[in-house]
């Protein structure tokens, strides 16, 4: 497991997340399987954990162990996956009515599809522009290079990279495919190649990827449903666990959070009550230590929010 990626934040999410050993867990990002094992470690034997991922190589590292049941599927359905569950299988059957004892998500990309080549995740590779985490369907991020319009790039690239001079950026691109389709990784950094500062590559580029790799995966759509497919799927008094990598995500799971929608709207019943299904635990996320950013870089920009749900409306 520790080939294909190394959890971050492992002891710090399993421990606030698991209170119950005999409960019913979720890990909606299964990837590598270590926080689904780290999951396993602390329940008995009638604890159980349900597994999700949307990447069919990540269903190689399926564990060995009774109690687990994986799935492929996308974590932003977890409400229909835990409702056939119910009713398909006799041993979750009474058991899920009641709802989860807990959710787990990682929402980052595992090491294992950063360090693969041919999935396009990463510019430090030549390589088909992808990025799918569903390899089987879907646009890639070579379509949305080449066939969307200059101002809807502009627009990916301000919102889900935050990257400075995202119109100077689209600009570049679409004058890039006028004269040959964008196709790889190499091509992209190319076209680009202009506006990439020198003191900051890598940093730069990041930024550039995340936005195409949010946009190919629908990943803050498939986060606002997640969101609200966990909230309905705990049972009162469970936890919710989130670990988030960029500021975009982690605002939408901080807003949901506090506010029960990802926007941050404040909405108020007749009592003038935040109608909000979760309550934070923590009020400041947690991040990793120094000695786990020493052993494993691409945890130094990590988050955990923890909530639990709430039995009654929250006041203002």
């Amino acid at each position: 497991m520790s080939v294909y990626h190394t959890p971050v934040l492992l002891d710090e999410s399993i421990s606030s997340l698991v209170v119950n050993p005999s409960g019913i867990y979720a890990d909606v990002t299964f990837g590598g399987g270590g926080h689904t094992a780290g999951i396993l470690s602390r329940l008995n034997e009638d604890g159980r954990v349900i597994a999700f991922d949307r990447d069919a190589e990540a269903l190689d590292n399926t564990i060995e162990d009774s109690r687990l049941t994986l799935i492929r599927g996308d974590f932003r359905f977890i409400r229909n996956f835990l409702l056939k569950l119910a009713h398909d299988r006799d041993d979750l059957r009474g058991r899920l009515d009641g709802g989860l004892d807990g959710i787990l998500a990682d929402l980052g990309v595992s090491s294992h599809q950063f360090d693969t080549a041919g999935r396009g995740f990463s510019f430090r590779y030549e390589a088909p522009l992808d990025m799918r985490m569903n390899t089987e369907g879907g646009q890639t991020a070579a379509d949305v290079v080449n066939g969307y319009p200059r101002e809807e790039l502009e627009r990916i690239f301000r919102l889900y990279g935050e990257v400075d001079g995202a119109g100077r950026i689209a600009s570049l691109i679409a004058s890039a495919r006028d004269k040959a389709p964008i196709v790889t990784t190499g091509d992209l950094d190319r076209a680009i190649a202009p506006v990439i500062p020198g003191f900051a590559e890598h940093k730069f580029l990041a930024k550039v990827y995340q936005a195409l790799r949010i946009e190919v995966n629908h990943e803050t759509r498939s986060l606002e449903k997640f969101l609200q497919g966990a909230a309905e799927s705990l049972k009162e008094g469970g936890l919710l666990a989130v670990i988030t990598y960029h500021s975009l995500e982690d605002r939408m799971v901080k807003n949901f959070i506090r506010f029960g929608n990802v926007e941050g709207r404040e909405e108020k019943d007749m009592f003038g009550r935040i109608d909000a299904p979760l309550e934070a635990v923590n009020r400041k996320p947690v991040t990793p230590a120094e000695s786990e950013i020493a052993s494993n870089t691409r945890a130094r920009s990590a988050k955990l929010r923890v909530a639990r749900k709430v039995t009654v409306k929250k006041g203002v």
